[in-house]
């Protein structure tokens, strides 16, 4: 067995350039992911969290390349043992790679082509990739249909006749046509109601269960990623500033940032609710085209001392967990009470 991850990810880096004048001339960058280093090994799920602007999503589609990397490397196990950095392929060498990593996108309203049926959906990057016959493709669509629960009869009908939470299924089954290997879930559940929420982070959970999928989940929810992670990465302005096991990273952050979202996350018992104070961060997050100097969290963080406003803190090891914070070993910081004597959103489903 391979102790290389399924996927790392080493300084990875996608800057958007600004232009400006009638030449067009770059006169700046948008950091949207800077220097990134990540893993995701198979059969586990990273979870990746942070406000709204921080990098999530671009990152995301970095890993499917709908985006191009600036910088760094991606490094991919195939199932042979073989690595390949992914983030240099050009744009002919990338199909086998775009079969075994694929995506679940948030809007399942947006993302599901209106004037195709769902075999059409479906089949596509079945036939993109040249999988079987015609009657094979029919097939698979009906057993992705099952495996999803949806029934297979569906398969004729369009979109629109379908709710939310069936139309996400759908984008499930399209997103597992290939048999992938690891499937990025882009805010995957957000759009849709609670109890539909619970069933589909049910089914993602069940697929990983029966096929060993590696899964990286995009979520802004930390009470989600919570119950769905193994590993949890903090992101800010570009930037990852913790990342550790799950039940770790929740009992006691290292960083002020994660104590801040973890003080957000709600609490069922209304005894325990009174006594946790949410913490309101200072301002709002910094324009990722002019980041503060030193510590990117500085100008919104409680803590910050004089050397945050000057230098950069290193991503480091503290504790067999990774933060950038000059002070991580100094604080005592906040987290949230044991998951086993909270409500799991999974069991209402």
């Amino acid at each position: 067995m391979s102790t290389e991850p399924l996927l790392r990810l080493e300084g990875l880096t996608k800057h958007f350039p600004i232009r400006s004048g009638l030449l067009g001339r770059q006169v700046g960058a948008v950091r949207a992911v800077d220097a990134v280093d990540l893993a995701v090994e198979e059969g586990t799920t990273l979870g990746l969290v942070g406000e709204s602007g921080c990098g999530k999503t671009t990152l995301g589609r970095c890993i499917v390349r709908a985006h191009d990397p600036s910088g760094g490397r991606m490094l991919y196990r195939w199932p042979d043992g073989s690595v390949i950095d992914v983030a240099g392929l050009k744009e002919k060498e990338l199909k086998p790679y775009r079969g075994q990593v694929r995506m679940i996108f948030q809007d399942p309203h947006s993302s599901l082509n209106p004037r195709k049926t769902l075999r059409e959906i479906i089949g596509e990057p079945m036939r993109a990739h040249g999988y079987g016959t015609k009657e094979e493709v029919h097939a698979r669509v009906g057993d992705l249909l099952d495996r999803v629960g949806l029934r297979p009869e569906y398969a004729d009908r369009y979109p629109h006749a379908f709710s939310g939470g069936e139309r996400q299924r759908v984008g499930i089954a399209r997103a597992l046509a290939l048999s992938p290997r690891l499937v990025v879930a882009d805010e995957a559940v957000s759009a849709l109601d609670v109890s539909v929420r619970a069933q589909i982070l049910n089914l993602l959970t069940d697929l990983q269960d029966e096929s060993g999928l590696g899964f990286l989940f995009v979520s802004h929810d930390l009470g989600i990623i919570e119950h769905v992670a193994d590993v949890v990465a903090v992101m800010y302005l570009g930037k990852v500033v913790e990342q550790g096991p799950t039940g770790e990273l929740y009992g006691r952050p290292l960083h002020p940032y994660t104590e801040a979202l973890l003080s957000a996350v709600p609490d069922p018992d209304p005894a325990a609710r009174r006594h946790r104070e949410r913490i309101k961060l200072l301002g709002d997050i910094a324009d990722p085209a002019h980041v503060p100097p030193g510590c990117p969290f500085h100008p919104r963080c409680v803590y910050a001392r004089d050397v945050c406003r000057t230098d950069p803190p290193p991503l480091r090891e503290v504790g067999g967990r990774r933060v950038a914070c000059h002070f991580a070993e100094e604080l005592e910081l906040r987290g949230v009470p044991d998951p086993d004597v909270r409500e799991d959103p999974k069991v209402s489903a």
